[in-house]
């Protein structure tokens, strides 16, 4: 297996990962059938999950399927990867322009830490989409440097 193929591998899963996860946490308990959350905000989490997974699937084809054209499809792919990661970081640094927040009581909390005295709130959301966003430049390095 060379490195395009790993690469490729990689980011299939990474993918597959992104859509399942998206699944598993916005359906749940904390998002879409939060008791905490009005109806249509529920809606609006249902269709960006339908719409994450939709890509996912999408993504995965562009990356397995054989075919001609495979370095652009897997550039398209790791494109349309980053757009939901990119779009986390527009609501985050925006959120106050809209008076968002990045957890609800009954939802997912943040890490509290304690470092030097001072308390630190580590949200989990900023931490896997950072850790996402590096996992998948990683990928498109592998590929590119193959």
């Amino acid at each position: 297996m060379d490195h395009h193929q790993i690469a490729r591998a990689l980011l299939a899963m990474f993918c597959g990962l992104q859509g399942a996860a998206t699944a598993v946490i916005d359906l749940s308990r904390t998002h879409a059938t939060h008791p905490g959350w009005l109806g249509h905000a529920r809606f609006h989490v249902v269709w960006q999950t339908a719409n994450i997974v939709l890509l996912s699937l999408f993504e995965i084809a562009l990356i397995l399927v054989p075919g001609p054209f495979l370095t652009c499809r897997f550039g398209i792919a790791v494109i349309l990867a980053a757009a939901p990661i990119l779009g986390f970081f527009l609501a985050l640094f925006t959120r106050r322009l809209y008076g968002g927040t990045l957890s609800d009581p009954g939802g997912m909390l943040p890490w509290i830490v304690r470092v030097l005295g001072t308390q630190l709130q580590i949200d989990l959301n900023v931490v896997t989409e950072l850790l996402a966003l590096a996992s998948l430049a990683a990928i498109a390095a592998l590929y590119r440097n193959a």
